[in-house]
């Protein structure tokens, strides 16, 4: 069972829940996704289903996009493809149409995956949150890094150093967020809260791992009850006596 859809961001907003309650969320456009490939164990070596979503124009795509697209039976070449590992083989077959509604329900916990927004390069004050130095004109040492290292020993930056660098464009996964509404008419999917990425990025939507219920087994109940179910075995019978020796 596949538990991972591709979407794209469009935005925040805000929606009263069933009990009155403003909650903040994010609207995302999850699928839906085509089936272009499909991998087992026997011919790739592990299981899993390539998906794609949305559609890119003919002339932007390459020959071997194309010909990959065509030989799913799809019409137009999706603009992004990624593949979703499986622990089973994959019951879907090429060709087939993954919607929100069929892997997504309202009140369940799920992890965002997306690429934050680039800041460009930046200061340590920005970037690493440095306290800097002092305001007054006449410091001279305002949003500067300051020293980064000592004389002869150890002669050299420590690694790790906070620096002036580029900021953001990293991926990003957001874990435990709630579904709010899932609207299937317009494959859209309101999340409570943000997500990594500006609007019109693409993100991944997968099931949570870390927020489902964890089913607790109890190997000593477990086998007090099948020691019950058990009958008695029957008491071993006793060893004969050894005969008395002859005096002499």
């Amino acid at each position: 069972m596949i538990t991972t859809l591709l979407g794209k961001k469009l935005g925040m907003t805000q929606v009263y829940d069933a009990q009155n309650v403003l909650v903040p969320v994010t609207v995302v456009e999850a699928g839906p996704c085509p089936v272009v490939q499909v991998k087992t164990t026997e011919t790739d070596g592990y299981n899993a289903v390539q998906l794609g979503f949305n559609q890119q124009k003919d002339k932007n795509a390459t020959k071997g996009e194309s010909a990959h697209a065509k030989k799913a039976g799809l019409e137009h070449t999706p603009r992004v493809l990624s593949e979703v590992r499986l622990e089973k083989a994959p019951e879907l077959k090429v060709g087939d149409v993954v919607k929100v509604e069929a892997v997504f329900k309202e009140g369940q916990t799920i992890d965002v995956i997306g690429i934050t927004k680039g800041k460009g390069f930046q200061g340590v004050m920005k970037r690493c949150h440095a306290q800097g130095g002092p305001a007054a004109h006449g410091s001279m040492f305002h949003r500067r890094i300051g020293s980064i290292g000592m004389r002869q020993t150890p002669g050299r930056s420590w690694k790790n150093q906070s620096m002036p660098g580029h900021m953001g464009q990293e991926q990003r996964t957001i874990q435990n967020l709630k579904v709010v509404k899932i609207l299937a008419d317009k494959n859209l999917i309101l999340i409570k809260g943000a997500i990594p990425g500006a609007n019109g990025d693409d993100v991944i939507v997968r099931t949570a791992i870390k927020g489902q219920p964890r089913v607790v087994h109890h190997p000593v109940a477990h086998a007090e009850k099948a020691g019950a179910d058990k009958k008695p075995a029957a008491p071993a019978a006793k060893p004969a006596a050894a005969p008395a020796a002859a005096k002499k």
